[in-house]
């Protein structure tokens, strides 16, 4: 961090790791597990000595439909009540007006009412302004709004009926109970996935950080490079007011053009701008796949004045840049002046995940997700990786910083997995000749990751799993014509998408498959090109 501040762990190895935190006027903290466990799917934790550790700890917010899912987010506290959600609904609990400590019934505050097969962008970030309202997103069920989804050389389609309910953030009344999103207005669309979402208190604006679309590559082989792939579409930071339009769909943001460019599945080549020319243009185009999911306007006491009125976001870190290192794993502050962003950013905080450059996702050891305040000045960080929260102070004179205590932190902008890769320099895994493993890290790498451990969260293991080393004819099945809905795989649930391959050649899927099913630990036998074409043949005739 920058000079002056120093940091501790306020609380380690929280079992279902950590999505959002919020902080309560008398510095109670209160933590959303990413993976529920029976007791309950929040954790209280207080530090009763005030030595900068959580001395008790309680799991609190018991509720079955918290159970389901890896994508339980928010934690905000708004007019005497603790606001957290699951995958699918909004909840709040009445804090005690003295304790400020949970009291009463859990109440349903809003419910996603959709049906659910599988859904790629799921989590319910909420923010509240100061009005009563609560912004609540329904993010995309796509990647790109194509029927099936992330299908290459497939066009999307248009209009994209996906934005009639998703896509976008609807407004709320936030002390109205049992709504769906018909009792919510439509307040801003064409936004893919936001998870880092907050209200600007200084100028009364709503500000998210957007999670850009994937897969330029493997999608369009025949317009985009990997260095493309990793670097593009942007993580657009945005300020939103009533009707705003971003494009999502049809166009993403180019942060190494400074423009919108017309999507792939929309006839775009990476640089034709054509129908985006009107949607509305982020404040900051960040590198892509950085994975914003937090943001936090700093309005507290206790930080230099430089802090002040500006926004704290916490970059999670990618998953799908290969042959690059991985990239984010920090967290970044963007300051504002007159009610607008200066347009530079900071690095706040790094070396989360341990290690730069950062190979596979699971290679790193932390991943910063939820940031909070307490009102004496104090910054919490959660991690969703291994349950840890670091609290945070400021302990220098505020009058005496300057440019020089964020010097060194500017250098980390040089490190592989926050810097811009050298197209040919930065490849991690040249020089490779296996054939399956070089399409392996073509195809499946960016999800599945090189070391074939996927991210424990939306992909799964390929690591020791009956789904790779049992039957072929089902794992043919899979890359052909891919998997949708729940899965279990070494006692994980995955709720996801895997498209379908049927592009790829007899004899590529057969080296993919038979190099999975002989690397990582694994040894089962191979596939051959005949297998594959029996198998494809027989999947044919079932249609």
């Amino acid at each position: 961090m920058p000079d002056g501040f120093t940091s501790r762990v306020y609380v380690d190895s929280l079992i279902g790791g950590i999505r959002h935190i919020a902080v309560s006027e008398n510095g109670i903290v209160y933590a959303k597990l990413k993976k529920p466990n029976p007791q309950g799917s929040v954790v209280q934790l207080i530090d009763h000595d005030k030595n900068g550790k959580a001395d008790s700890i309680e799991i609190i917010a018991n509720h079955k439909e918290q159970q389901k899912g890896n994508y339980s987010t928010a934690a905000r506290i708004f007019d005497g009540y603790l606001y957290f959600s699951s995958q699918l609904t909004i909840y709040r609990q009445k804090l005690d007006s003295i304790t400020l400590k949970p009291v009463g019934m859990i109440e349903t505050v809003i419910k996603d009412n959709h049906p659910h097969k599988s859904h790629e962008h799921i989590a319910k970030p909420i923010a509240f302004d100061d009005q009563g309202y609560l912004y609540v997103p329904f993010g995309a069920p796509s990647n790109n709004c194509q029927n099936p989804k992330r299908t290459p050389l497939k066009p999307g389609v248009d209009p994209c009926g996906e934005l009639k309910d998703h896509g976008g953030i609807w407004r709320f009344k936030a002390d109205r109970l049992n709504q769906t999103q018909q009792d919510g207005d439509l307040f801003a669309t064409g936004l893919r996935s936001i998870v880092a979402l907050d209200w600007n208190p200084f100028n009364k604006k709503l500000y998210a950080v957007m999670h850009g679309r994937d897969d330029l590559k493997r999608l369009w082989p025949d317009k985009y490079n990997s260095w493309e792939s990793a670097l593009l579409p942007s993580e657009e930071f945005v300020e939103i007011v009533h009707g705003d339009d971003f494009g999502w769909p049809y166009c993403y943001y180019n942060q190494l053009q400074n423009k919108k460019v017309l999507a792939p599945e929309y006839g775009g080549d990476g640089i034709v701008v054509g129908r985006c020319q009107g949607y509305k243009h982020p404040e900051i185009g960040f590198p892509g796949h950085w994975a914003p999911n937090d943001l936090v306007f700093y309005q507290y006491k206790g930080f230099p004045q430089y802090y002040h009125k500006g926004a704290f976001v916490a970059f999670h870190g990618s998953t799908n840049r290969a042959p690059y290192s991985q990239s984010g794993y920090f967290v970044g502050f963007i300051p504002f002046s007159d009610g607008k962003p200066t347009g530079d950013w900071d690095i706040f905080a790094d070396g989360f995940a341990g290690i730069s450059p950062i190979v596979n996702t699971s290679d790193a050891q932390y991943r910063p997700m939820g940031i909070a305040f307490s009102p004496d000045g104090k910054m919490y960080i959660g991690d969703s990786n291994k349950g840890r929260i670091w609290q945070i102070e400021y302990v220098g004179n505020p009058k005496s910083f300057s440019d020089k205590n964020r010097e060194e932190m500017e250098k980390h902008k040089e490190l592989a997995h926050i810097k811009t890769p050298d197209l040919q320099d930065d490849i991690l895994q040249e020089g490779l000749v296996l054939a399956g493993k070089q399409k392996f890290d073509l195809y499946c790498a960016a999800c599945h990751q090189t070391n074939g451990k996927g991210d424990g969260n939306r992909f799964p293991t390929l690591v020791d799993t009956h789904w790779v080393t049992g039957d072929k004819k089902r794992l043919v099945q899979i890359v052909l014509q891919g998997i949708d809905g729940p899965i279990e795989v070494n006692g994980e649930t995955f709720d996801g998408i895997m498209p379908g391959n049927q592009f790829l050649s007899d004899q590529d899927v057969a080296e993919i498959l038979t190099y999975i099913r002989t690397n990582f630990g694994n040894k089962a036998s191979i596939i051959t090109s005949s297998e594959v074409n029996t198998i494809r043949k027989s999947l044919n005739s079932d249609l």
